[in-house]
Formats: C-alpha cells, sequence, structure tokens
C-alpha cells in the first residue's frame, strides 16, 4: 500500500474536490480524513537550510588515530 498526502481545505458547502490524482480510473483507493491544528505542522523539510557553518582545520586528515595500520 502506498500513501499520498494531499493537503486541501473545505468549501464553504463542506465538499472537497481531488484532482490530479496518480491512480488509475476504477482503481479502489481508502480515503482518510484527519484535521489540521496549527499545532500540528509538518517536519521542516531542511531544518539546517541558512544556518552558518564553518569548517575547523578543513583540509586536515580526519580521526588518523583511530586507523589500524598506523598504530
Amino acid at each position: 500500500m502506498q500513501a499520498y498526502r494531499i493537503e486541501t481545505k473545505l468549501t464553504k458547502q463542506g465538499t472537497i474536490t481531488l484532482r490530479h490524482l496518480p491512480f488509475e480510473a476504477g482503481e479502489t483507493v481508502e480515503i482518510i480524513i484527519l484535521t489540521r491544528t496549527p499545532e500540528t505542522k509538518l517536519p521542516e523539510r531542511y531544518p539546517l537550510r541558512g544556518t552558518t557553518i564553518q569548517y575547523l582545520e578543513p583540509t586536515e586528515p580526519v580521526a588518523l588515530d583511530e586507523w589500524e595500520i598506523l598504530q
């Protein structure tokens, strides 16, 4: 079973219209409706976007003392 997420709002008449679904005509699907409250947010897709990254000694080898061959 595959899941597809579509977020939409109810019309004034209390109906929902779903368009461009990735299913074949005649295919049986299950529909589950969940309400979205302000506290219920999707996790941020790229949480580190815009943060500053600093590399300390970027060209130095990493963990040289952990190589068995060098011991």
